[in-house]
C-alpha cells in the first residue's frame, strides 16, 4: 500500500473520530448546557441605564417612554431569543420604574406602533391608569407616524395626545385571523386525521370549514373586546358611546382626522410635546431623559458561549415566534404585521 493511500485512510480515520466527537458533544450539551446558559443569561439580567437628553434639574424630571413596534411579549426581558425592537415585559417594568420614581414629575410617551396582542394592550393601559390615580403624574403621547388600534387603545387615558398630519391612527377594532388551506391539501391528497374530545376543540382549524355556531362564538369574543375599547376611549377621552363608535368601524385616519374626531388633541412633533408638558406643568427646568437597556457580561459571555457549542440562534428565535404565533388570537393590529 503507498503513502498516498496511507494518507487517505488516516484521513478519514480522523474525519470519522472528529464527527463522532461533535455529535456526541452536541448531544450532551444541545439539552443541559444550552438550558443552563439561558438561565445563567437570565440570573445575569439586563440593567436599566438613563440617557439624559435635556440638562435640568434632577428633582424635577420627565421620562421619555417609548412603543416602538408590534406590541407582543415574545418572551422574558432577559432571554437571549428575545425579538429585537419592542420588549413587552422591559417597557412594563419600565412604567413601574416611572410610577415609583418620586423625581419623575411627568411622562411622555412616544407611540409608533400598528397595535398588537389584545392582553399586552389591556396590560400597559392598567399600567398606565395607574400611573395616573396613584401618582397624579401628567402623561403626554407623541404619535409617530402609526399609532393604530393596540397603539391608539395604550394612549386613549393620556392627559393629552399629539399627532402629525401624517400619522395614521384609529382603526379602533378587534380582529382574529386564521388560514383555511383544506381544499388546496384534499387536492394533493392530504388527508387531516383529528381526534378531540369535544365538538369545538378545534375551532378555527386550517383544515376545515367553519361552522356557524363557532363564528358566533368568536364574534361574541370579538365584541366583547371591542365594547372594552370604546369604553376606554369614552372614559379617556371625555366622548359618548355614539361619537366613539361613528369612528370605531376599523377605519384607519390621518392627524387632521383624529383631531376633528376628538381622537387627539393637537399637532406637534416630539420636542413639541416635551415642550408642551414642561409649559402646562411647569416643569421649564426639569431633566429630560429616557432609558437604555444593555445587556450584562453574563448576558453576552452566555450568547457567546451559545455561538461556540454550536446552537443556531436566529433558527431557534424564528422557531419560537412560529410557535408563539401559530394559534389564531384576538388582536388590536392594524394592517397585514
Amino acid at each position: 500500500m503507498n503513502m498516498k493511500r496511507w494518507l487517505a485512510i488516516l484521513g478519514a480515520f480522523l474525519l470519522l473520530a472528529i464527527s463522532i466527537g461533535v455529535n456526541t458533544l452536541s448531544s450532551a450539551f444541545s439539552k443541559d448546557w444550552t438550558a443552563m446558559l439561558d438561565e445563567f443569561a437570565a440570573v445575569s439580567s439586563s440593567q436599566f441605564f438613563e440617557t439624559v437628553l435635556e440638562d435640568g434639574s434632577t428633582n424635577e424630571r420627565i421620562a421619555l417612554l417609548t412603543v416602538d413596534g408590534i406590541i407582543q411579549d415574545t418572551g422574558s426581558a432577559t432571554s437571549l431569543f428575545a425579538a429585537e425592537g419592542y420588549n413587552h415585559s422591559v417597557f412594563l417594568q419600565q412604567l413601574e420604574q416611572v410610577k415609583t420614581d418620586d423625581s419623575v414629575k411627568a411622562i411622555v410617551l412616544e407611540v409608533n406602533s400598528p397595535g398588537g396582542g389584545v392582553v399586552e394592550s389591556a396590560q400597559i393601559y392598567k399600567e398606565i391608569r395607574e400611573i395616573q390615580e396613584e401618582t397624579e403624574k401628567p402623561i403626554y403621547v407623541s404619535m409617530g407616524s402609526m399609532a393604530a388600534s393596540g397603539g391608539y387603545y395604550i394612549s386613549a387615558s393620556a392627559d393629552k395626545i399629539f399627532v402629525n398630519k401624517e400619522t395614521m391612527t384609529g382603526s379602533i377594532g378587534v380582529i382574529m385571523q386564521s388560514i383555511n388551506y383544506g381544499k388546496l391539501a384534499e387536492e394533493y391528497g392530504v388527508e387531516f386525521v383529528t381526534i378531540k374530545s369535544g365538538p369545538y376543540k378545534d375551532i378555527m382549524s386550517p383544515t376545515r370549514e367553519m361552522t356557524e355556531v363557532e363564528r358566533n362564538m368568536l364574534q361574541e369574543m370579538l365584541n366583547d373586546s371591542y365594547e372594552d375599547f370604546v369604553d376606554i376611549i369614552e372614559q379617556g377621552r371625555n366622548m359618548t358611546e355614539a361619537e366613539v363608535k361613528k369612528v370605531a368601524d376599523g377605519r384607519i385616519v390621518n392627524g387632521r382626522q383624529a383631531i376633528e374626531a376628538g381622537l387627539a388633541d393637537d399637532f406637534g412633533f416630539l420636542e413639541d410635546v416635551v415642550a408642551a408638558i414642561k409649559t402646562d406643568h411647569n416643569l421649564e427646568n426639569a431633566e429630560v431623559f429616557k432609558y437604555g437597556y444593555s445587556q450584562s457580561f453574563g448576558s453576552l459571555f452566555a450568547m457567546k458561549a451559545q455561538s461556540l457549542l454550536g446552537v443556531d440562534i436566529e433558527t431557534k428565535l424564528i422557531g419560537k415566534l412560529i410557535a408563539d404565533n401559530s394559534a389564531p388570537k384576538m388582536m388590536y393590529l392594524y394592517g397585514n404585521n
